[in-house]
Protein backbone atom coordinates (compact mmCIF):
# COMPACT_ATOMS: atom_id res chain seq x y z
CA UNK A 1 0.00 0.00 0.00
CA UNK A 2 1.27 3.42 -0.85
CA UNK A 3 2.20 5.79 1.92
CA UNK A 4 -0.49 8.17 3.14
CA UNK A 5 -0.42 11.73 1.75
CA UNK A 6 1.73 14.33 3.48
CA UNK A 7 0.25 17.68 4.43
CA UNK A 8 1.82 20.90 5.58
CA UNK A 9 0.88 22.62 8.84
CA UNK A 10 -1.75 24.91 7.33
CA UNK A 11 -5.24 26.07 8.31
CA UNK A 12 -7.85 26.50 5.55
CA UNK A 13 -10.82 28.40 6.97
CA UNK A 14 -11.07 26.09 9.93
CA UNK A 15 -9.64 22.94 8.32
CA UNK A 16 -6.30 22.20 9.94
CA UNK A 17 -3.89 19.88 8.11
CA UNK A 18 -1.14 18.50 10.30
CA UNK A 19 2.43 17.59 9.51
CA UNK A 20 4.28 14.88 11.52
CA UNK A 21 4.84 16.10 15.03
CA UNK A 22 5.60 14.84 18.47
CA UNK A 23 3.22 14.68 21.35
CA UNK A 24 3.46 15.44 25.04
CA UNK A 25 0.97 12.72 25.96
CA UNK A 26 1.90 9.78 28.12
CA UNK A 27 3.60 6.85 26.39
CA UNK A 28 1.51 4.47 28.47
CA UNK A 29 -1.67 6.00 27.08
CA UNK A 30 -0.48 5.51 23.51
CA UNK A 31 1.30 2.18 23.61
CA UNK A 32 -0.81 0.95 20.68
CA UNK A 33 -0.09 4.01 18.57
CA UNK A 34 2.52 4.93 16.03
CA UNK A 35 5.20 7.16 17.56
CA UNK A 36 4.68 9.82 14.90
CA UNK A 37 2.42 10.57 11.96
CA UNK A 38 4.95 10.02 9.21
CA UNK A 39 6.47 6.80 10.49
CA UNK A 40 4.68 4.65 7.93
CA UNK A 41 3.52 5.31 5.11
CA UNK A 42 -27.74 6.35 -10.28
CA UNK A 43 -29.69 4.20 -7.64
CA UNK A 44 -30.00 0.47 -8.27
CA UNK A 45 -31.38 -2.64 -6.61
CA UNK A 46 -29.92 -3.26 -3.21
CA UNK A 47 -27.59 -6.13 -2.46
CA UNK A 48 -28.84 -8.69 0.03
CA UNK A 49 -27.43 -11.74 1.74
CA UNK A 50 -28.46 -14.53 4.03
CA UNK A 51 -27.28 -12.51 7.03
CA UNK A 52 -30.00 -10.19 8.26
CA UNK A 53 -28.86 -6.63 8.00
CA UNK A 54 -29.91 -3.06 7.84
CA UNK A 55 -30.78 -1.92 4.29
CA UNK A 56 -27.46 -1.25 2.49
CA UNK A 57 -28.47 2.32 1.82
CA UNK A 58 -27.18 5.69 2.85
CA UNK A 59 -29.91 8.28 2.43
CA UNK A 60 -28.62 11.84 2.06
CA UNK A 61 -30.47 15.08 1.47
CA UNK A 62 -30.09 14.70 -2.30
CA UNK A 63 -30.04 11.00 -3.13
CA UNK A 64 -29.74 7.41 -1.99
CA UNK A 65 -26.31 5.75 -2.11
CA UNK A 66 -26.00 1.98 -2.21
CA UNK A 67 -23.45 0.72 0.25
CA UNK A 68 -23.17 -3.02 -0.37
CA UNK A 69 -22.12 -3.33 -4.00
CA UNK A 70 -18.65 -3.41 -5.45
CA UNK A 71 -16.73 -3.01 -8.71
CA UNK A 72 -14.91 -5.92 -10.39
CA UNK A 73 -11.85 -6.18 -8.19
CA UNK A 74 -10.30 -8.78 -10.49
CA UNK A 75 -8.96 -8.25 -14.00
CA UNK A 76 -9.12 -10.54 -17.02
CA UNK A 77 -6.54 -12.84 -15.40
CA UNK A 78 -8.56 -13.25 -12.21
CA UNK A 79 -5.97 -11.38 -10.14
CA UNK A 80 -6.63 -8.40 -7.88
CA UNK A 81 -6.51 -5.16 -9.80
CA UNK A 82 -6.95 -2.46 -7.18
CA UNK A 83 -7.72 -1.74 -3.56
CA UNK A 84 -10.32 0.58 -2.11
CA UNK A 85 -9.48 4.03 -0.79
CA UNK A 86 -9.98 3.91 2.99
CA UNK A 87 -10.79 7.01 5.02
CA UNK A 88 -10.46 6.82 8.79
CA UNK A 89 -12.63 9.17 10.85
CA UNK A 90 -11.67 9.61 14.50
CA UNK A 91 -12.88 11.87 17.27
CA UNK A 92 -14.63 11.93 20.60
CA UNK A 93 -17.98 10.34 21.33
CA UNK A 94 -20.85 12.29 19.67
CA UNK A 95 -18.39 14.58 17.87
CA UNK A 96 -20.30 14.21 14.59
CA UNK A 97 -18.16 11.57 12.88
CA UNK A 98 -21.09 9.80 11.22
CA UNK A 99 -22.57 13.09 10.05
CA UNK A 100 -19.24 14.16 8.55
CA UNK A 101 -18.95 10.75 6.86
CA UNK A 102 -22.42 11.17 5.33
CA UNK A 103 -21.54 14.65 4.07
CA UNK A 104 -18.31 13.35 2.50
CA UNK A 105 -20.14 10.51 0.78
CA UNK A 106 -22.83 12.83 -0.57
CA UNK A 107 -20.28 15.32 -1.90
CA UNK A 108 -18.11 12.57 -3.41
CA UNK A 109 -20.99 11.32 -5.55
CA UNK A 110 -19.48 7.82 -5.64
CA UNK A 111 -22.09 5.06 -6.17
CA UNK A 112 -20.21 2.27 -4.40
CA UNK A 113 -19.25 3.05 -0.82
CA UNK A 114 -19.08 1.30 2.53
CA UNK A 115 -19.56 3.06 5.87
CA UNK A 116 -18.12 0.90 8.63
CA UNK A 117 -18.68 1.86 12.27
CA UNK A 118 -16.37 0.86 15.09
CA UNK A 119 -19.48 0.57 17.29
CA UNK A 120 -20.16 -2.81 15.68
CA UNK A 121 -16.97 -4.25 17.10
CA UNK A 122 -17.38 -4.06 20.86
CA UNK A 123 -16.18 -7.26 22.52
CA UNK A 124 -18.63 -9.81 23.88
CA UNK A 125 -19.04 -9.09 27.60
CA UNK A 126 -18.76 -11.62 30.39
CA UNK A 127 -21.60 -12.00 32.85
CA UNK A 128 -19.81 -9.78 35.35
CA UNK A 129 -19.15 -7.14 32.69
CA UNK A 130 -22.81 -7.29 31.66
CA UNK A 131 -23.82 -6.45 35.21
CA UNK A 132 -21.33 -3.57 35.27
CA UNK A 133 -22.68 -2.26 31.97
CA UNK A 134 -26.27 -2.39 33.26
CA UNK A 135 -25.28 -0.10 36.13
CA UNK A 136 -23.17 2.19 33.89
CA UNK A 137 -19.97 0.94 35.55
CA UNK A 138 -18.31 -0.60 32.47
CA UNK A 139 -15.85 1.47 30.44
CA UNK A 140 -16.90 1.30 26.77
CA UNK A 141 -14.48 4.13 25.94
CA UNK A 142 -11.30 2.16 26.62
CA UNK A 143 -9.27 0.51 23.80
CA UNK A 144 -9.69 -2.87 25.49
CA UNK A 145 -13.47 -2.68 24.93
CA UNK A 146 -12.99 -3.15 21.18
CA UNK A 147 -12.15 -6.29 19.20
CA UNK A 148 -9.23 -4.86 17.20
CA UNK A 149 -8.27 -8.24 15.74
CA UNK A 150 -11.71 -8.56 14.15
CA UNK A 151 -11.68 -4.93 13.02
CA UNK A 152 -8.33 -5.33 11.26
CA UNK A 153 -9.26 -8.64 9.62
CA UNK A 154 -12.56 -7.16 8.43
CA UNK A 155 -11.05 -3.98 7.03
CA UNK A 156 -8.30 -5.93 5.23
CA UNK A 157 -10.88 -8.07 3.45
CA UNK A 158 -13.05 -5.06 2.59
CA UNK A 159 -10.02 -3.23 1.20
CA UNK A 160 -9.40 -6.21 -1.10
CA UNK A 161 -13.00 -6.13 -2.29
CA UNK A 162 -14.02 -9.33 -0.52
CA UNK A 163 -17.25 -9.97 1.33
CA UNK A 164 -17.23 -9.67 5.12
CA UNK A 165 -19.68 -10.38 7.91
CA UNK A 166 -20.16 -7.57 10.42
CA UNK A 167 -21.47 -8.10 13.97
CA UNK A 168 -24.51 -6.09 15.01
CA UNK A 169 -24.19 -4.61 18.50
CA UNK A 170 -27.30 -3.99 20.59
CA UNK A 171 -26.65 -1.01 22.88
CA UNK A 172 -29.80 -1.59 24.91
CA UNK A 173 -28.67 -5.08 26.02
CA UNK A 174 -24.89 -4.48 25.69
CA UNK A 175 -24.47 -7.59 23.53
CA UNK A 176 -23.97 -8.76 19.97
CA UNK A 177 -27.06 -9.92 18.12
CA UNK A 178 -27.15 -13.42 16.66
CA UNK A 179 -27.60 -12.04 13.15
CA UNK A 180 -24.58 -10.57 11.36
CA UNK A 181 -24.80 -8.39 8.28
CA UNK A 182 -22.81 -8.87 5.08
CA UNK A 183 -20.91 -6.09 3.31
CA UNK A 184 -18.83 -5.91 0.15
CA UNK A 185 -15.91 -3.68 -0.64
CA UNK A 186 -16.35 -0.50 -2.66
CA UNK A 187 -14.48 2.35 -4.30
CA UNK A 188 -14.39 4.16 -0.96
CA UNK A 189 -14.55 2.74 2.56
CA UNK A 190 -15.16 5.12 5.46
CA UNK A 191 -14.25 3.69 8.85
CA UNK A 192 -15.36 5.76 11.82
CA UNK A 193 -15.00 5.35 15.57
CA UNK A 194 -13.64 6.89 18.75
CA UNK A 195 -10.57 4.61 18.63
CA UNK A 196 -10.12 4.70 14.84
CA UNK A 197 -6.43 5.68 15.26
CA UNK A 198 -5.70 3.63 18.38
CA UNK A 199 -3.96 0.62 16.86
CA UNK A 200 -0.72 0.43 14.89
CA UNK A 201 -1.89 -2.24 12.44
CA UNK A 202 -5.20 -0.48 11.89
CA UNK A 203 -3.43 2.77 11.01
CA UNK A 204 -1.56 1.00 8.21
CA UNK A 205 -4.87 0.30 6.45
CA UNK A 206 -6.00 3.94 6.39
CA UNK A 207 -5.18 6.02 3.30
CA UNK A 208 -6.49 9.25 4.80
CA UNK A 209 -6.95 10.00 8.51
CA UNK A 210 -9.41 12.69 9.59
CA UNK A 211 -10.02 13.83 13.16
CA UNK A 212 -13.37 15.50 13.94
CA UNK A 213 -12.74 18.05 16.70
CA UNK A 214 -15.92 19.21 18.48
CA UNK A 215 -16.35 21.18 21.71
CA UNK A 216 -16.82 18.96 24.77
CA UNK A 217 -20.06 20.68 25.85
CA UNK A 218 -21.62 20.05 22.45
CA UNK A 219 -20.52 16.41 22.57
CA UNK A 220 -22.12 15.97 26.01
CA UNK A 221 -25.44 17.44 24.85
CA UNK A 222 -25.45 15.19 21.77
CA UNK A 223 -24.59 12.12 23.85
CA UNK A 224 -27.42 12.86 26.30
CA UNK A 225 -29.90 13.19 23.45
CA UNK A 226 -28.69 10.03 21.67
CA UNK A 227 -28.36 7.71 24.66
CA UNK A 228 -31.71 8.67 26.14
CA UNK A 229 -33.74 8.55 22.91
CA UNK A 230 -31.96 5.70 21.06
CA UNK A 231 -30.36 3.51 23.73
CA UNK A 232 -32.87 3.57 26.56
CA UNK A 233 -30.63 5.25 29.17
CA UNK A 234 -31.61 7.74 31.86
CA UNK A 235 -30.04 11.16 32.39
CA UNK A 236 -28.33 10.22 35.64
CA UNK A 237 -26.73 7.12 34.10
CA UNK A 238 -25.48 8.99 31.02
CA UNK A 239 -23.89 11.77 33.09
CA UNK A 240 -22.35 9.22 35.49
CA UNK A 241 -20.81 7.30 32.60
CA UNK A 242 -19.61 10.51 30.92
CA UNK A 243 -17.80 11.81 34.00
CA UNK A 244 -16.41 8.44 35.06
CA UNK A 245 -15.32 7.01 31.69
CA UNK A 246 -16.06 9.10 28.56
CA UNK A 247 -14.29 12.34 29.45
CA UNK A 248 -11.18 10.70 31.03
CA UNK A 249 -10.89 8.33 28.04
CA UNK A 250 -11.07 11.24 25.61
CA UNK A 251 -8.27 13.04 27.44
CA UNK A 252 -6.08 9.94 27.73
CA UNK A 253 -6.71 7.93 24.54
CA UNK A 254 -8.64 9.92 21.93
CA UNK A 255 -7.42 13.53 21.92
CA UNK A 256 -3.72 12.47 21.72
CA UNK A 257 -4.51 10.65 18.43
CA UNK A 258 -5.28 14.02 16.84
CA UNK A 259 -1.55 14.33 16.08
CA UNK A 260 -1.79 11.22 13.91
CA UNK A 261 -4.47 12.74 11.68
CA UNK A 262 -3.72 14.05 8.19
CA UNK A 263 -6.59 16.52 8.51
CA UNK A 264 -8.35 17.96 11.56
CA UNK A 265 -11.91 19.21 11.05
CA UNK A 266 -12.97 21.71 13.75
CA UNK A 267 -16.73 22.09 14.32
CA UNK A 268 -17.48 18.82 12.56
CA UNK A 269 -20.40 18.88 10.12
CA UNK A 270 -20.59 22.67 10.26
CA UNK A 271 -17.23 22.98 8.52
CA UNK A 272 -18.22 22.80 4.85
CA UNK A 273 -14.85 24.18 3.69
CA UNK A 274 -13.06 21.24 5.27
CA UNK A 275 -15.50 18.79 3.68
CA UNK A 276 -14.89 20.31 0.22
CA UNK A 277 -11.10 20.03 0.60
CA UNK A 278 -11.37 16.41 1.69
CA UNK A 279 -13.64 15.58 -1.25
CA UNK A 280 -11.23 17.16 -3.73
CA UNK A 281 -8.36 15.07 -2.41
CA UNK A 282 -10.35 11.82 -2.45
CA UNK A 283 -11.50 12.51 -6.01
CA UNK A 284 -7.89 12.89 -7.13
CA UNK A 285 -6.95 9.61 -5.42
CA UNK A 286 -9.84 7.76 -7.04
CA UNK A 287 -8.87 9.11 -10.44
CA UNK A 288 -5.37 7.67 -10.00
CA UNK A 289 -6.81 4.28 -9.01
CA UNK A 290 -9.44 4.16 -11.76
CA UNK A 291 -9.97 0.76 -13.36
CA UNK A 292 -11.49 0.19 -16.76
CA UNK A 293 -12.79 -3.25 -17.55
CA UNK A 294 -10.53 -3.98 -20.50
CA UNK A 295 -12.61 -5.89 -23.04
CA UNK A 296 -9.79 -5.68 -25.56
CA UNK A 297 -7.48 -7.44 -23.12
CA UNK A 298 -10.06 -10.16 -22.64
CA UNK A 299 -10.42 -10.57 -26.38
CA UNK A 300 -6.72 -10.85 -27.17
CA UNK A 301 -5.32 -12.58 -24.08
CA UNK A 302 -5.85 -16.15 -25.26
CA UNK A 303 -6.11 -16.03 -29.04
CA UNK A 304 -5.05 -19.21 -30.85
CA UNK A 305 -4.76 -21.20 -27.62
CA UNK A 306 -6.31 -24.69 -27.53
CA UNK A 307 -9.56 -24.98 -25.61
CA UNK A 308 -8.95 -25.81 -21.92
CA UNK A 309 -9.33 -29.29 -20.49
CA UNK A 310 -11.86 -28.00 -17.97
CA UNK A 311 -14.32 -27.45 -20.85
CA UNK A 312 -16.91 -30.11 -21.66
CA UNK A 313 -19.13 -29.67 -24.72
CA UNK A 314 -22.31 -31.70 -25.08
CA UNK A 315 -21.89 -34.23 -27.90
CA UNK A 316 -23.14 -32.69 -31.15
CA UNK A 317 -25.61 -35.40 -32.11
CA UNK A 318 -28.07 -34.81 -34.99
CA UNK A 319 -30.72 -34.07 -32.33
CA UNK A 320 -28.57 -31.44 -30.57
CA UNK A 321 -27.52 -29.87 -33.85
CA UNK A 322 -31.13 -29.80 -34.98
CA UNK A 323 -32.20 -27.92 -31.86
CA UNK A 324 -29.36 -25.45 -32.36
CA UNK A 325 -30.53 -24.91 -35.92
CA UNK A 326 -33.99 -23.98 -34.68
CA UNK A 327 -32.98 -21.60 -31.89
CA UNK A 328 -30.27 -19.89 -33.98
CA UNK A 329 -32.69 -19.23 -36.84
CA UNK A 330 -33.84 -15.61 -36.71
CA UNK A 331 -37.20 -16.63 -38.21
CA UNK A 332 -38.01 -19.03 -35.34
CA UNK A 333 -41.12 -18.01 -33.42
CA UNK A 334 -40.87 -17.19 -29.72
CA UNK A 335 -42.88 -20.29 -28.74
CA UNK A 336 -40.55 -22.60 -30.66
CA UNK A 337 -37.49 -20.75 -29.36
CA UNK A 338 -38.62 -21.32 -25.78
CA UNK A 339 -39.58 -24.97 -26.38
CA UNK A 340 -36.29 -26.03 -27.96
CA UNK A 341 -34.21 -23.92 -25.59
CA UNK A 342 -35.82 -25.77 -22.68
CA UNK A 343 -35.00 -29.12 -24.32
CA UNK A 344 -31.36 -28.11 -24.70
CA UNK A 345 -31.24 -26.86 -21.11
CA UNK A 346 -32.51 -30.22 -19.85
CA UNK A 347 -29.86 -32.09 -21.83
CA UNK A 348 -27.17 -29.69 -20.62
CA UNK A 349 -28.17 -30.10 -16.96
CA UNK A 350 -28.23 -33.90 -17.27
CA UNK A 351 -24.78 -33.82 -18.87
CA UNK A 352 -23.43 -31.57 -16.13
CA UNK A 353 -24.68 -33.82 -13.34
CA UNK A 354 -22.47 -36.64 -14.63
CA UNK A 355 -19.43 -34.64 -13.42
CA UNK A 356 -20.59 -34.63 -9.80
CA UNK A 357 -18.83 -37.01 -7.39
CA UNK A 358 -20.48 -40.40 -6.94
CA UNK A 359 -19.66 -43.31 -4.70
CA UNK A 360 -20.49 -47.00 -4.87
CA UNK A 361 -23.47 -48.23 -2.91
CA UNK A 362 -25.46 -51.46 -2.75
CA UNK A 363 -29.25 -51.67 -2.64
CA UNK A 364 -31.67 -54.59 -2.62
CA UNK A 365 -34.11 -54.98 -5.49
CA UNK A 366 -37.78 -56.09 -5.05
CA UNK A 367 -36.60 -59.57 -6.10
CA UNK A 368 -34.38 -59.69 -3.03
CA UNK A 369 -31.17 -59.34 -5.04
CA UNK A 370 -28.29 -56.96 -4.38
CA UNK A 371 -27.60 -54.27 -6.92
CA UNK A 372 -24.30 -52.41 -6.89
CA UNK A 373 -24.97 -48.83 -7.98
CA UNK A 374 -23.86 -45.25 -7.45
CA UNK A 375 -25.06 -42.41 -5.24
CA UNK A 376 -24.14 -38.72 -5.06
CA UNK A 377 -21.37 -38.35 -2.48
CA UNK A 378 -21.58 -34.60 -1.92
CA UNK A 379 -23.64 -32.79 0.70
CA UNK A 380 -26.04 -30.79 -1.49
CA UNK A 381 -26.48 -29.24 -4.94
CA UNK A 382 -27.23 -25.53 -5.30
CA UNK A 383 -28.11 -23.72 -8.51
CA UNK A 384 -27.17 -20.06 -8.91
CA UNK A 385 -28.56 -18.15 -11.89
CA UNK A 386 -27.02 -14.99 -13.31
CA UNK A 387 -30.04 -12.74 -13.92
CA UNK A 388 -31.85 -12.34 -16.14
CA UNK A 389 -31.29 -15.06 -18.78
CA UNK A 390 -29.77 -17.52 -16.32
CA UNK A 391 -33.07 -17.88 -14.45
CA UNK A 392 -34.61 -19.55 -17.53
CA UNK A 393 -32.44 -22.59 -16.73
CA UNK A 394 -33.83 -22.99 -13.20
CA UNK A 395 -36.89 -25.12 -14.20
CA UNK A 396 -34.64 -27.64 -15.99
CA UNK A 397 -32.43 -27.92 -12.91
CA UNK A 398 -35.42 -28.35 -10.59
CA UNK A 399 -36.83 -31.03 -12.91
CA UNK A 400 -33.81 -33.29 -12.49
CA UNK A 401 -32.52 -32.34 -9.01
CA UNK A 402 -35.00 -32.97 -6.22
CA UNK A 403 -34.99 -30.33 -3.47
CA UNK A 404 -32.24 -28.31 -5.19
CA UNK A 405 -31.60 -24.91 -3.61
CA UNK A 406 -31.57 -21.82 -5.85
CA UNK A 407 -29.65 -18.56 -5.54
CA UNK A 408 -29.51 -15.51 -7.80
CA UNK A 409 -26.93 -12.93 -8.79
CA UNK A 410 -27.54 -9.71 -10.73
CA UNK A 411 -24.53 -8.11 -12.39
CA UNK A 412 -24.84 -4.97 -14.51
CA UNK A 413 -22.42 -2.82 -16.42
CA UNK A 414 -21.60 0.73 -15.44
CA UNK A 415 -22.30 2.66 -18.63
CA UNK A 416 -19.57 5.20 -17.82
CA UNK A 417 -16.71 2.84 -16.99
CA UNK A 418 -17.68 -0.41 -18.72
CA UNK A 419 -17.15 -2.24 -15.41
CA UNK A 420 -19.44 -5.09 -14.37
CA UNK A 421 -20.88 -4.34 -10.95
CA UNK A 422 -22.72 -6.50 -8.43
CA UNK A 423 -26.23 -5.18 -7.75
CA UNK A 424 -28.17 -8.01 -6.18
CA UNK A 425 -27.22 -11.21 -4.45
CA UNK A 426 -29.20 -13.89 -2.68
CA UNK A 427 -27.43 -17.14 -1.87
CA UNK A 428 -28.63 -20.06 0.26
CA UNK A 429 -27.18 -20.46 3.72
CA UNK A 430 -24.00 -22.58 4.08
CA UNK A 431 -23.44 -22.61 0.32
CA UNK A 432 -19.73 -23.17 0.94
CA UNK A 433 -20.38 -26.89 1.51
CA UNK A 434 -22.35 -27.42 -1.74
CA UNK A 435 -21.58 -28.21 -5.35
CA UNK A 436 -22.77 -25.08 -7.18
CA UNK A 437 -24.20 -25.05 -10.69
CA UNK A 438 -23.75 -21.49 -12.02
CA UNK A 439 -26.13 -20.81 -14.91
CA UNK A 440 -26.06 -18.24 -17.71
CA UNK A 441 -27.50 -18.85 -21.17
CA UNK A 442 -24.77 -17.18 -23.21
CA UNK A 443 -21.19 -16.25 -22.37
CA UNK A 444 -19.36 -13.91 -24.71
CA UNK A 445 -16.44 -12.15 -22.99
CA UNK A 446 -16.85 -14.01 -19.72
CA UNK A 447 -16.92 -10.78 -17.70
CA UNK A 448 -20.20 -11.49 -15.89
CA UNK A 449 -19.37 -15.16 -15.39
CA UNK A 450 -15.97 -14.30 -13.92
CA UNK A 451 -17.47 -11.87 -11.47
CA UNK A 452 -20.16 -14.39 -10.48
CA UNK A 453 -17.47 -17.01 -9.84
CA UNK A 454 -15.57 -14.46 -7.77
CA UNK A 455 -18.67 -13.84 -5.65
CA UNK A 456 -19.03 -17.59 -5.02
CA UNK A 457 -15.37 -17.84 -4.04
CA UNK A 458 -15.85 -14.91 -1.67
CA UNK A 459 -18.60 -16.98 -0.03
CA UNK A 460 -16.07 -19.78 0.49
CA UNK A 461 -17.33 -22.09 -2.25
CA UNK A 462 -14.30 -24.17 -3.36
CA UNK A 463 -13.29 -23.45 -6.94
CA UNK A 464 -13.43 -27.12 -7.92
CA UNK A 465 -17.05 -27.32 -6.71
CA UNK A 466 -18.25 -24.66 -9.18
CA UNK A 467 -19.78 -25.75 -12.51
CA UNK A 468 -20.41 -22.98 -15.07
CA UNK A 469 -23.23 -23.96 -17.45
CA UNK A 470 -24.21 -22.09 -20.61
CA UNK A 471 -26.15 -22.97 -23.75
CA UNK A 472 -23.67 -21.13 -25.94
CA UNK A 473 -20.21 -19.73 -25.30
CA UNK A 474 -17.60 -17.89 -27.33
CA UNK A 475 -14.04 -19.20 -27.27
CA UNK A 476 -13.02 -15.87 -25.78
CA UNK A 477 -15.31 -16.37 -22.79
CA UNK A 478 -14.18 -19.97 -22.30
CA UNK A 479 -10.51 -18.97 -22.24
CA UNK A 480 -11.12 -15.99 -19.93
CA UNK A 481 -12.97 -18.03 -17.30
CA UNK A 482 -10.62 -21.01 -17.54
CA UNK A 483 -7.50 -18.88 -17.26
CA UNK A 484 -8.78 -16.94 -14.26
CA UNK A 485 -10.28 -19.97 -12.51
CA UNK A 486 -8.57 -23.14 -13.77
CA UNK A 487 -10.49 -25.51 -11.46
CA UNK A 488 -13.98 -24.36 -12.46
CA UNK A 489 -15.70 -26.91 -14.71
CA UNK A 490 -17.15 -25.25 -17.85
CA UNK A 491 -20.03 -27.07 -19.53
CA UNK A 492 -21.92 -25.96 -22.66
CA UNK A 493 -23.83 -27.27 -25.67
CA UNK A 494 -21.70 -25.37 -28.23
CA UNK A 495 -18.68 -23.07 -28.57
CA UNK A 496 -18.56 -20.45 -31.33
CA UNK A 497 -15.18 -19.18 -32.43
CA UNK A 498 -15.62 -15.42 -32.71
CA UNK A 499 -17.06 -12.28 -31.18
CA UNK A 500 -17.47 -9.07 -33.17
CA UNK A 501 -16.49 -5.54 -32.22
CA UNK A 502 -19.64 -5.23 -30.11
CA UNK A 503 -18.74 -8.49 -28.32
CA UNK A 504 -21.62 -10.43 -29.86
CA UNK A 505 -21.00 -14.13 -30.44
CA UNK A 506 -20.55 -15.03 -34.12
CA UNK A 507 -22.51 -16.78 -35.62
CA UNK A 508 -24.34 -16.70 -32.30
CA UNK A 509 -27.91 -16.95 -31.16
CA UNK A 510 -28.97 -13.31 -30.76
CA UNK A 511 -29.94 -11.71 -27.47
CA UNK A 512 -31.20 -14.77 -25.62
CA UNK A 513 -33.12 -12.91 -22.92
CA UNK A 514 -35.01 -10.74 -25.38
CA UNK A 515 -35.91 -13.67 -27.63
CA UNK A 516 -37.02 -15.77 -24.64
CA UNK A 517 -38.98 -13.07 -22.79
CA UNK A 518 -40.23 -11.27 -25.89
CA UNK A 519 -38.58 -7.94 -25.14
CA UNK A 520 -36.77 -5.61 -27.52
CA UNK A 521 -32.97 -5.66 -27.54
CA UNK A 522 -31.15 -2.30 -27.28
CA UNK A 523 -29.05 -1.43 -30.33
CA UNK A 524 -25.75 -1.89 -28.43
CA UNK A 525 -26.45 -5.24 -26.75
CA UNK A 526 -23.85 -7.96 -26.41
CA UNK A 527 -24.22 -11.64 -25.57
CA UNK A 528 -23.41 -10.88 -21.95
CA UNK A 529 -26.16 -8.28 -22.05
CA UNK A 530 -28.63 -10.10 -19.83
CA UNK A 531 -26.10 -9.92 -17.02
CA UNK A 532 -24.33 -6.80 -18.18
CA UNK A 533 -26.90 -4.12 -18.91
CA UNK A 534 -27.51 -0.69 -17.54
Amino acid sequence: MSSPPTYGSVRFSGCRALAPAGSNSSAESLDRLYPAVGSSKPPRKRTTSQCKSEPPLLRTSKRTIYTAGRPPWYNEHGTQSKEAFVIGLGGGSASGKTTVATMIIEALDVPWVVLLSMDSFYKVLTKQQQEQAASNDFNFDHPDAFDFDLIIATLKKLKQGKSVKIPIYDFTTHSRKKEWKTLYGANVIIFEGIMAFADKELLKLLDLKIFVDTDSDIRLVRRLRRDISERGRDIEGVIKQYNKFVKPAFDQYIQPTMRLADIVVPRGSGNTVAIDLIVQHVHSQLEERKLRWDMAALASAHQYHPLPQTLSVLKSTPQVRGMHTIIRNKETSRDEFIFYSKRLMRLLIEHALSFLPFQTCTVQTPQGQDYEGRTYSGKQITGVSILRAGETMEPALRAVCKDVRIGTILIQTNCNTGEPELHYLRLPKDISEDHVILMDCTVSTGAAAMMAVRVLLDHDVPEDKIFLLSLLMAEMGVHSVAYAFPRVKIITTAVDKKVNDLFRIIPGIGNFGDRYFGTDAPPDWSDDEDALST
